[in-house]
């Protein structure tokens, strides 16, 4: 064991000193590590020892296991500032799965973090690992096997016993990855919030004590609730904006019994953290770290949600996602919460496209379907795909210009061009959904409301950064002569709010749509 001490001792150490100096390169730029607390070294260390005697497990080659940890380190950080540009926030460990959805699903990943980039990072791995295996020998030529095992077997050990130092000081963390990140490192803040996937937090949902409204079965009325992808009023972002834009929201929010701004749980992505908080009725501030990927952990473990309340209400409960059912583990969370039947990207074959996915009026033609062929009353839950990013892969036209504008936006606003085109398509949408819900006899509900702003940062800069809360409304067809006044509501009751506009729960159970 100790004959390999020698050739391993300046890898590894040049190794842990670099990776120290990686974290330098992070947005936000984190606490000097000599000012952070000692258990954040014990765990950055530990952590590295273990990286590099699985690199050295699989090549056998100091130097290259050495330089194979850094680019891993590297791909970290560069990924991180990407998310932190686009979303302000950086890597946490709950992201690690996406690396996989990347392989799988590329178009959404990978021109966030620049193709170009990706395209240069892929070939020079590739020379690294040509010039690792030809340029450096194996260190099992010059040492036997047993001694090479039984460092590696050291390594493991010296890494998990320094680890496990750290780990004893359970530093806090408060939930705020910028916050964390800053204060702990990228090691450390990787490790706890790892650990604190293990806890599973102490929730109440509303829907597991919430007494429901007595109606006929013949009264309950149809729900159609859309998760509108990145929908928000982009008209507040400049006076050049055409108001025709949202002329259907418009009058459909004069028609409203609620409508106004809503608080969501997420920034330009990370759909699921709006959607659970809408289906479960629950606070991020109550998740613990479940709250950036409840579907990870949390929702599979099943919990009192809007659709199980309805099911027992006698509703026939329908998700719609016009994408893959695999994607977050919907596939197995949708009937955790409830819901006997998921319709994904397969039963939409020749629906027609805007831009690379299904259109949003391929979805309302979808709905009517379903309300034409029923006579129990539907809840149906609709995750709409059109609007999602990357929004700059798409082409602005001459008469996008003239159609979506007053005046010529700045010149860095394309992507807000694009944004505005299918903005414009879930327009029609909603209008779509009120004609067809006008036409039924059973009375019928839309709820409306986005999921998140998008994804701009250049427009943003160029014009006004809103300030992440998105647009709402709930409207009854047969209460629907004039909309009330605005009133600011938050995700997690927004499902209360529609259980109330329905009838199917006490006004009084609402506390923001009072």
């Amino acid at each position: 064991m100790f004959e390999l001490f020698t050739p391993l001792s300046l890898p590894i150490l040049l190794g842990i000193v670099l990776s120290f100096l990686f974290e330098w390169l992070l947005q936000p730029r984190l606490m000097p590590f000599w000012q952070r607390h000692w258990a954040t070294w014990a765990i950055h260390i530990g952590l590295y020892f273990m990286l590099f005697a699985f690199e050295l497990a699989l090549f056998q080659r100091p130097w290259f296991a050495t330089i194979n940890v850094l680019s891993l380190i590297m791909l970290v950080v560069q990924v991180s500032n990407a998310k932190f540009k686009a979303l302000r926030e950086p890597f946490i460990m709950q992201d690690f799965e996406y690396f996989t959805d990347a392989l799988k699903h590329p178009r959404l990943y990978i021109p966030f973090l620049g193709i170009g980039r990706a395209a240069i990072a892929a070939l020079g791995f590739a020379l690294v690992v040509y010039a690792g295996l030809s340029l450096e020998s194996a260190i099992t030529d010059t040492a036997t096997m047993l001694a090479f095992l039984q460092t590696l077997l050291g390594l493991v050990l010296v890494g998990m016993v320094t680890v496990w130092i750290g780990a004893k000081q359970l530093l806090p963390v408060s939930f705020d990855p910028n916050a964390d990140l800053q204060q702990l490192g990228l090691f450390s803040s990787l490790w706890r919030y790892g650990e604190q996937e293990r806890i599973q937090p102490e929730v109440a949902p509303i829907y597991g004590r919430l007494n429901p409204a007595q109606m006929a079965a013949d009264d309950l009325p149809h729900l159609v609730v859309v998760q509108s992808e990145s929908f928000f009023d982009a008209r507040q972002l400049s006076a050049c904006i055409r108001p025709s834009v949202l002329q259907e929201f418009d009058r459909l929010k004069s028609e409203a019994l609620y409508h106004g701004r809503l608080a969501v749980s997420a920034w330009g992505a990370n759909t699921v953290r709006t959607e659970f908080a809408f289906l479960s009725g629950l606070s991020a501030a109550t998740l613990g770290v479940h709250r950036f990927n409840p579907y990870r952990k949390l929702a599979k473990l099943g919990l009192p949600s809007l659709a199980l309340f309805l099911q027992a209400q006698g509703y026939r409960t329908v998700c719609v996602h016009p994408f893959h059912a695999s994607f977050y583990g919907r596939d197995q969370v949708m009937p955790k919460l409830g819901f006997d039947e998921f319709i994904d990207l397969q039963q939409f074959g020749g629906a027609k496209k805007a831009g690379p996915f299904i259109g949003d009026q391929a979805l309302a033609d979808k709905v009517a379907a379903l309300l034409s062929i029923t006579s129990q009353p539907l809840f149906i839950f609709v995750i709409t795909m059109e609007n999602h990013g990357p929004l700059h892969l798409e082409k602005v036209t001459e008469s996008d210009i003239q159609r979506f504008y007053l005046s010529p936006p700045p010149t860095s606003c394309e992507d807000l061009t694009i944004y505005l085109r299918h903005l414009q398509n879930a327009d029609q949408m909603a209008a779509s959904l009120r004609d067809c819900l006008l036409g039924l006899e059973r009375p019928s509900c839309l709820c409306w409301y986005g999921d998140h702003v998008p994804i701009m940062p250049s427009v943003y800069q160029a014009l006004a950064t809103p300030d992440g809360n998105t647009d709402y409304f709930i409207w009854h067809s047969r209460d629907n002569s004039a909309g009330g006044q605005p009133v600011d509501a938050t995700i997690e009751n927004l499902g209360l709010g529609l259980l109330v506009a329905a009838g199917l729960a006490a006004k009084d159970s609402n506390t923001n749509h009072g």
